[in-house]
């Protein structure tokens, strides 16, 4: 059989796709039904996979098949030179998954450059820098004005859902590449930045199913961006700071998120209205004024904490409850998305426009468009039609990104 063919591969380049993906040898021979040892052997040149057996490789790593039969690994730079330093994740031990979704949005940031010149349009640069030394309120009130969202449109919109699409809208209108990328469990992350500019990229996770839970989350990578604009944060491998130190900035970040999606102003007429004393909110109280504004529960509790409208005590035994409240909920599941819709929300409206744009431009072939959108050819043409529906209705509707 065709198959049983040994593949002339390179062993070292075995070793690097393999390492390089964040694998051990345990998983990767689970995978392909074979004994650790072997894969071993192949890694040292004293065994040759089969045709087959190195296709399957090709596609657990997620490389082309030719990589392998490369004299030499290829120089590329580690992965942990691309995203900022998430806490509790030191470089070089990112789960594959997260290693992958990296990777994927690495290449799409230098897809979008090279479109981006050949088709000559400019780069938008986002230049909003900010300092952990600033008050959290400050710094919100100053990307709140970049985003350029008006109290009253928030107050009048429709959903959660909606209100995700206007903040993404407005995030990529200032310069920043939005992405989502499914597979990676929560726990690990909801959100990533990779701090390279221009067209810094900002990374969802499409598991996170409430829409305001998203908008947080992107509004929390967007301060992680300005602080890496003003020199505040590094890339993973050139991060100095402790986990208490990173922990830290993670909660600046928050009240800064926080400050954002939540004008004082605006809260500041709410709480009058409300007349609720420092320490009695509880969860029904701040779940009400959390969906007025579209946001998360956690969110509306952290401003609360940060505007002094709830004490440090009242915070810490709402977030007990509001903990127990939340392991009482069933996961929801998502709905359905078509293929159009998944590749629209994972790659964003202007990924997708500059893409499609290239293709009738005759800058690149239907099949790097359907690479670089990770969409079959055959729906090329519902995903233009998603973009001209979400375009008059003036949100995107394929954003689940899952």
């Amino acid at each position: 059989m065709p198959a049983s063919i040994p593949a002339l591969v390179t062993p070292s380049v075995l070793e690097w796709a393999r390492k390089e993906s964040g694998y051990e040898l345990g998983p990767v021979a689970k995978k392909l039904q074979v004994r650790p040892e072997k894969v071993l052997a192949w890694e040292h040149g004293e065994a040759k996979p089969t045709l087959r057996q190195a296709q399957a490789l090709a596609k657990v790593y997620h490389r082309p098949l030719g990589v392998f039969y490369l004299p030499q690994p290829p120089s590329v730079p580690p992965v942990a030179a691309e995203y900022r330093r998430l806490p509790g994740i030191p470089p070089g031990t990112e789960t594959p998954e997260l290693r992958l979704a990296v990777r994927v949005m690495s290449l799409r940031r230098e897809v979008a450059i090279q479109l981006s010149d050949e088709m000559g349009h400019p780069i938008d640069e986002f230049n909003a820098a900010a300092h952990q030394s600033e008050s959290s309120a400050a710094v919100g009130g100053r990307l709140r004005k970049l985003l350029g969202i008006e109290a009253q449109e928030q107050l009048d919109w429709r959903d959660e859902w909606q209100a995700w699409r206007r903040w993404r809208e407005a995030v990529e209108r200032a310069g920043v590449l939005v992405f989502q990328f499914p597979k990676v469990n929560l726990n690990q992350v909801r959100g990533v930045t990779l701090p390279l500019f221009p067209m810094p990229v900002i990374g969802i996770n499409s598991k996170e199913t409430s829409a305001a839970a998203r908008s947080y989350t992107l509004i929390h990578e967007l301060t992680h961006l300005a602080l890496a604009r003003g020199h505040e944060e590094e890339v993973a491998l050139r991060e100095s700071r402790t986990e208490r130190g990173l922990q830290e900035l993670e909660r600046f970040a928050e009240e800064v998120a926080s400050a954002v999606l939540i004008p004082e102003d605006l809260l500041m007429a709410f709480l009058e209205r409300m007349s609720v004393p420092r320490n009695r909110w509880d969860v029904p109280l701040v779940r009400r004024l959390a969906y007025t504004f579209r946001v998360t529960p956690l969110a509306m509790a952290t401003r609360l904490r940060s505007t002094g409208a709830l004490t440090w005590n009242g915070y810490q035994r709402w977030k007990r409850d509001w903990d127990a409240y939340v392991e009482t909920l069933r996961p929801r599941k998502g709905g359905f998305a078509s293929p159009a819709e998944k590749s629209l929300g994972r790659s964003g409206r202007p990924f997708a426009q500059l893409v499609l744009e290239a293709l009738d431009a005759n800058r690149i072939t239907s099949v790097d468009a359907s690479r670089y959108l990770e969409l079959s050819f055959d729906h090329v043409e519902k995903l233009r039609l998603e973009l001209a529906k979400g375009a008059e209705a003036g949100f995107g509707n394929g954003d689940g990104g899952d």
